[in-house]
């Protein structure tokens, strides 16, 4: 059987280089949510939403991270250039991606400080996949958010414009009519984990 004729495959990309320089200095993965760090909440998200291979990028405190969490079969990307912002996060990523030793068709990127967006957000902007061109987002109330999807294809354009703490913004608004939006306010809730009051939202 060629690649074409499989199902594509669709990676999960979880950007977790974050130094929580607004929760002191607390690296964001090894928050603690349900007992364990938050980026081993969200890789089993991005797996429970159909994501078999799961790349994580990882930043501050990585080699912490790598010791602390259990993350069986992920891919880990360090970025050292994490503390430059998002973009640098994403860059490194859809690099790690490029690399596969199995060609992969797309990639689904979420962060880990979103633990309001699960599964059934992760498989619903999966399935909005339909080709190696394909840009998606969810949308909550009519914004963009997070997961997106970007096909292979839009990979090169991306990161040449992931700069500070941007990431694919202004590719996704230069090509805002190409995005299919996939409303998933009724399955997620969109909140960051950013300042000490957003930590209520951790379990």
């Amino acid at each position: 059987m060629t690649h074409e004729t499989q199902e594509p495959l669709v990676a999960g990309l979880l950007l977790a280089a974050g130094g929580g320089r607004r929760l002191g200095g607390r690296p964001k993965a090894l928050l603690s949510h349900r007992g364990r760090p938050l980026v081993e909440f969200a890789v089993r998200q991005l797996r429970e939403g159909g994501c078999e291979v799961v790349h994580v990028v990882l930043g501050a405190s990585a080699e912490r991270v790598r010791a602390e969490a259990e993350l069986p079969g992920c891919v880990l990307v360090d970025n050292p250039d994490w503390a430059a912002g998002m973009g640098s996060s994403l860059r490194a990523g859809l690099a790690s991606l490029r690399a596969a030793a199995v060609p992969v068709d797309a990639a689904l990127v979420s962060l880990v400080d979103q633990p309001g967006i699960g599964a059934r957000a992760v498989a619903r902007v999966r399935a909005a996949y339909g080709s190696r061109e394909a840009l998606a987002a969810a949308s909550y109330d009519g914004r963009r958010g997070h997961p997106v999807l970007f096909g292979a294809d839009r990979w090169a354009g991306i990161a040449a414009g992931a700069v500070g703490d941007r990431g694919a913004r202004d590719y996704l608004a230069a090509h805002r009519d190409a995005i299919t939006l996939v409303d998933c306010s009724d399955v997620a809730e969109p909140y960051d984990i950013d300042t000490e009051a957003d930590l209520v939202h951790l379990e």
